[in-house]
């Protein structure tokens, strides 16, 4: 299955998301979900980026509404825009899931 998923939390999900296994993951952070690329806490990266196998994406909108730049963004993230967004839920992933 390649699943994209919307991580839109800060803190409190992380063991479902650690639980969650997709022949293709495409993990998508949107709203506060977006502090994982840029924030560090203790010096050290979000362990939400450690998943292995998936592709990361942040919404550029979301990223520049809480006042971050592109240059900002941990590397395992790719920034895009809405359309982009939606492109790649239409023909990349076959189902879609919130967190």
């Amino acid at each position: 299955m390649r699943l994209a998923l919307f991580y839109s939390d800060l803190r409190g999900i992380e063991s479902i998301y650690n639980r969650i296994t997709a022949h293709e993951l495409g993990v998508f952070l949107v709203s506060n979900g977006i502090y994982h690329a840029v924030l560090k806490e203790n010096g050290k990266p979000s362990p939400i980026l450690d998943k292995k196998d998936a592709t990361f994406y942040i919404l550029k909108e979301d990223l520049e509404t809480r006042g971050f730049s592109d240059n900002e963004v941990d590397k395992r993230v790719k920034v895009i825009a809405y359309d982009d967004l939606v492109d790649l839920i239409m023909d990349k992933y076959e189902k879609l899931a919130w967190l």
